[in-house]
C-alpha cells in the first residue's frame, strides 16, 4: 500500500527511562511493512522515538483513547511489546510494533519511517459505528482548538453531534462528554 491517504491510530512509545505515552496520531502505510510517522514539533512522541528508535502502532475501537489522549485522560491499560521497547494498548484489536528506519527533519512535523518488527491481532474487527468516527473527527478538532476559528469547532461538533445521538454506545457517550468539556473549558479560559 503506497498513498497518501491518512489512517487514525494510536502511537504509544516509551521515553529512555521506560515512561509511557499515549498519543492520537494520523498515519500512512508504505510498501515493504514501513509506516510513515509525522509528529508535531515539539512532542513527547518524537522525543520518545528518537531516544528509543521505536513505537507501537495500536489500532482500536475504544474511541475513549483517542478523546481521552486530547483532553487529559491518558491513563490506559499498557502491556508489553514483543520484540521492540515499547508497551501496547490493553484494549488494542492489533498491534504493530515499529522501529525507526529513516528520520527526515522537518521545522513543524518531521517525518519519521519506521519499519514493522511485528504485529500481532488480538480480536477481531466487527466494524465502526458513526459515533466512533464522530469521536474520532471530534478528538481532531479539540486537539486543534487553539488553531481553527470558534466558528468552525461549532459547526463541525454540532454536525458530529448527529452521529453521536444516533448511534452512540455508552463508551461514545463517554468519550463525546469528555470532548464537549474540553471546548467549554477552552471557550471559559478564552473569555
Amino acid at each position: 500500500m503506497n498513498n497518501d491517504q491518512i489512517f487514525e491510530v494510536v502511537i504509544t512509545t516509551v521515553s529512555s527511562a521506560g515512561v509511557p505515552h499515549i498519543a492520537p496520531m494520523g498515519i500512512r502505510y508504505q510498501p515493504e511493512g514501513r509506516v510513515l510517522l509525522m509528529p508535531f514539533k515539539p512532542s513527547t512522541s518524537l522525543d520518545n522515538v528518537l531516544a528509543t528508535g521505536h513505537a507501537v502502532l495500536n489500532r482500536l475501537v475504544d474511541t475513549r483513547v483517542f478523546a481521552g489522549a486530547v483532553t487529559g485522560r491518558r491513563q490506559w491499560p499498557l502491556l508489553p511489546a514483543q520484540l521492540v521497547t515499547g508497551q501496547r494498548l490493553a484494549q488494542a484489536l492489533s498491534h504493530v510494533e515499529l522501529a525507526l528506519a529513516e528520520q527526515r527533519d522537518d521545522p513543524q512535523r518531521p517525518v519519521l519511517v519506521m519499519r514493522t518488527v511485528h504485529e500481532e491481532t488480538h480480536a477481531p474487527f466487527i466494524g465502526f459505528n458513526r459515533a466512533q468516527a464522530a469521536v474520532i473527527e471530534g478528538a481532531v478538532l479539540v486537539s486543534r482548538l487553539r488553531m481553527l476559528p470558534a466558528e468552525k469547532i461549532d459547526s463541525e461538533m454540532r454536525y458530529l453531534q448527529i452521529a453521536v445521538d444516533k448511534t452512540a454506545g455508552p463508551e461514545e457517550q463517554e468519550a463525546w462528554g469528555w470532548l464537549l468539556e474540553a471546548v467549554a473549558s477552552h471557550r471559559g479560559a478564552a473569555a
